[in-house]
């Protein structure tokens, strides 16, 4: 699934710009699903899903068209993506996330400086602005085929891992040379993993040489065991209960 920000302060836009996106990319025939970050409780008021949320940790509300999981915790984004089936994930906010390309919306020059930090790949404004930046600067309500061209082009979503594999410390600056053109997805060692452990919901960051002994040491115990054929393996450990 790739991905691309769209980040801004208030007023600026964001949710325009995120809407007309959806529809231009879902007329393209693509898969598209948006997270967005709110400073604000998520708005359940006088409903019965509110009730149940009151109350439980984790709650579904499932209808004939539709379905929704609610947690009473914060989740990362990474969690969350976890959940969505789309071929461009469009997430709103998240102005401190470093692992996917981003629009910049903007009122006035001044919020440019505040909102650069090498990941944007466009600007984009409600009004007529004049700005000068080392990116093209598009009008959300009259430019929106050529920017969903760009997103066609430059989206991605690194995994978050910070493993330092790709010879980085941090995805952030992977992030930074693929926007840049200098490096691509595929330097990402980890963005497609032969071997995943999952800790508590969690995706632990494994470099190629931790990866390889652990892969290699379930292969040679499983391959012990009678009618064994090597594939795709799930394996589940919950250490609650070995305790017991």
């Amino acid at each position: 699934m790739k991905a691309v920000g769209i980040i801004g302060y208030k007023k600026s836009g964001k949710t325009t710009l995120v809407v007309s996106l959806a529809q231009e990319l879902s007329r393209r025939d693509y898969k598209v699903a948006t997270i967005k970050h709110t400073s604000k409780g998520i708005d359940l008021l006088n409903s019965d899903t509110a009730e149940h949320k009151k109350y439980a940790k984790q709650v579904a509300a499932i209808s004939s068209g539709e379905s929704a999981i609610f947690f009473n915790s914060r989740k990362s984004l990474e969690n969350i993506a976890g959940y969505m089936e789309a071929d461009f994930l469009l997430v709103e906010g998240f102005k401190k996330e470093k692992t996917f390309p981003k629009i910049i919306c903007l009122k006035d020059a001044h919020e440019a400086e505040r909102l650069l930090d090498g990941l944007e790949i466009c600007a984009a404004t409600i009004s007529p602005l004049k700005i000068k930046l080392g990116v093209p600067v598009f009008s959300i309500l009259n430019d929106i085929e050529k920017i969903t061209d760009l997103v066609e082009e430059k989206a991605f979503k690194l995994p978050n891992l910070n493993c330092g594999s790709c010879g980085h410390k941090t995805c952030y600056g992977l992030a930074k040379e693929i926007v840049q053109g200098k490096k691509s997805v595929e330097d990402c060692v980890s963005s497609k993993p032969t071997t995943q452990v999952i800790l508590n919901g969690q995706m632990l960051a494994l470099n190629p040489f931790a990866a390889k002994i652990i892969r290699n040491t379930i292969k040679g115990a499983l391959s012990a065991l009678k009618g064994f054929k090597w594939g795709k393996v799930e394996i589940k450990i919950d250490e609650r209960r070995g305790r017991e």
